[in-house]
């Protein structure tokens, strides 16, 4: 068993021990409510992810069951990786509606200086922070918070690659793309994940340009450079 399958196992482990320590805790019950039996059991996982490449490759991590969380599939990240390059050292990243974190640990396990895994979810973060731990992932800083306002926060061209893969139902889009415009480095990417193609002049209005674009099953991935670069 390779060392990389053992952590897996370990990681798992972990989480699943943590979920049945949350689902044992007593809830108190509403006032004039009438006793009921208690019924809780531990949330159950929907699914695994792998990180594709780097120092943690083919380390599986377990996905927590949480509304609209939609983990990006293997064949998406692996194709982004490939267009980014399999080198990323040095890197400076910025998730920002991390999930389960597969897009800011694959940039981490690939050498990135820092990644910074930003979600609101209470749940999801404390995953992130488990697994953070458990693969020793000193490159990598989890937040809790609001995507768009880490962002916003971060100093303008200070970071070379930025996530987006926010909730398809939201309208977080249109702001997450205008604040990543500023963040961006000049020679930087922005990669954004979205349920439809965004168009030419759309972008160019927020100052960014279609650099790849790809589409698997409900997926639109889109690759993006400031227009600058764009225009070398």
């Amino acid at each position: 068993m390779s060392r990389s399958t053992l952590r897996g196992s370990a990681i798992t482990a972990e989480i699943r021990k943590a979920q049945a320590a949350a689902a044992a805790a007593p809830v108190a019950p509403k006032k004039g409510a009438k006793d009921k039996p208690a019924a809780a059991a531990a949330p159950k996982g929907a699914g695994e992810i792998r990180i594709i490449g780097g120092q943690w490759k083919r380390t599986r991590l377990p996905v927590a069951q949480r509304p609209g969380l939609r983990p990006t599939p293997d064949r998406v990240r692996e194709t982004l990786f490939n267009w980014l390059g399999q080198d990323l050292s040095g890197w400076r990243c910025l998730d920002a509606f991390a999930g389960t974190g597969a897009l800011g640990l694959e940039a981490a396990s690939r050498g990135a200086a820092s990644v910074q895994l930003v979600e609101s979810d209470a749940a999801l973060v404390a995953q992130l922070q488990v697994l953070q731990a458990k693969l020793q992932a000193s490159a990598v800083r989890v937040q809790r918070g609001d995507g768009v306002a880490a962002l916003k926060q971060a100093a303008p061209a200070s970071v070379d690659l930025v996530l987006l893969d926010p909730p398809f139902d939201g309208d977080l889009f249109v702001p997450a793309l205008q604040a990543a415009a500023k963040a961006v480095a000049a020679e930087g990417f922005v990669y954004l994940e979205a349920p439809r193609a965004w168009a030419d002049g759309e972008l160019t209005a927020m100052g960014l340009a279609v650099h790849r674009h790809l589409k698997a099953g409900a997926v639109h991935a889109h690759l993006l450079r400031p227009l600058a670069a764009a225009a070398v």
